[in-house]
């Protein structure tokens, strides 16, 4: 339930598509699993997994969904050598060399023979649709595997409308300014941990890590023109994340004890249980959403 990642986007529209008719839309592309000659398949599944049946889980217009793949796992370095060997073999007993037509049909004949024995590994990715702050956040930190996610919305809902989140000002700018006056806007807080970059190709990369970021060999680095792609931050008492450049909020990390707001609700109902942490995390991270944006001075203008 608790989201450690976000790749967050932005909607160019209102999404005005209510539960009901989300749960509707995605149900033409609900997961099922890999048959013998599926490489892989990508689907919608239970938003709240064993503890639900419904594949979007709503509260106060906030939507959970999330999104199984299963792949079989066929390195293409098997295929190749077994191709050789079989055109290998083929060659040698025919005395001719074979057509790449030829090798094609035994490429196809070989996955097909290997997909019947290969095993299979299983992922989930969840997002969190906010319409009343116009993003959706994915919990992943690949941008590729959640531009994914986003492809199968868009597929089940016709369109969808959004674009990568992104600030007036760089982001590499403002953290760097943020480290060189030792101060972050409240409520953020500066941690021990930061990534500086030359922009010259030859400049290279230093990484800091449990050090104080005020000590004269890390502003020697800000001093030659590096700037600061990634900063460790905290959000109140409630939440601890790195920022990058790119927008991307990695190993965010929820306080135990904001977790345990919710421990009188308790263990006995797990559904209530993840209704009651559902509804936290949501307004929580609405609330970051939207400390962001005003400390970095406001979004970028869509085109």
């Amino acid at each position: 339930m608790w989201f450690k990642n976000l790749t967050v986007y932005r909607f160019n529209k209102p999404f005005s598509v209510d539960t009901e008719a989300l749960e509707k839309s995605l149900e033409d592309f609900t997961f099922s699993p890999c048959s013998s000659q599926d490489i892989s398949k990508f689907g919608f599944s239970k938003a709240l997994g064993k503890h639900g049946d419904a594949l979007v889980h709503s509260a106060n217009d906030r939507h959970l969904i999330c999104a199984t793949k299963e792949e079989k796992i066929l390195p293409a370095q098997v295929i190749k050598e077994a191709l050789e060997e079989k055109v290998a073999q083929l060659e040698a007993e025919e005395d001719r060399k074979l057509a790449k037509k030829e090798k094609d049909a035994l490429k196809e004949e070989i996955t097909t023979t290997l997909l019947l024995r290969a095993f299979s590994r299983r992922s989930q990715i969840h997002a969190l649709i906010l319409p009343e702050i116009d993003m959706i956040l994915v919990d992943s930190s690949s941008a590729a595997k959640s531009e994914e996610l986003l492809a199968l919305l868009r597929k089940a809902l016709g369109s969808l409308p959004v674009i990568p989140l992104s600030f007036k000002t760089p982001l590499e700018t403002q953290m760097t300014q943020w480290l060189q006056e030792n101060h972050a806007p409240a409520p953020f807080e500066m941690q021990d941990e930061a990534e500086l970059k030359s922009d010259s190709d030859e400049g290279g990369i230093v990484k800091f890590k449990q050090q104080s970021l005020v000590e004269a060999e890390v502003l020697a680095h800000l001093e030659v023109g590096k700037q600061v792609h990634k900063l460790a931050l905290h959000f109140g008492q409630s939440i601890a994340f790195v920022l990058q450049s790119d927008a991307g909020i990695k190993r965010l990390k929820f306080s135990e004890e904001f977790r345990a707001g919710n421990d009188d609700v308790g263990n006995d109902d797990p559904i209530a249980r993840l209704d009651a942490d559902f509804a936290l995390m949501g307004s929580e991270l609405i609330a970051l959403m939207n400390s962001l944006v005003e400390v970095l001075g406001g979004l970028e203008d869509s085109l």
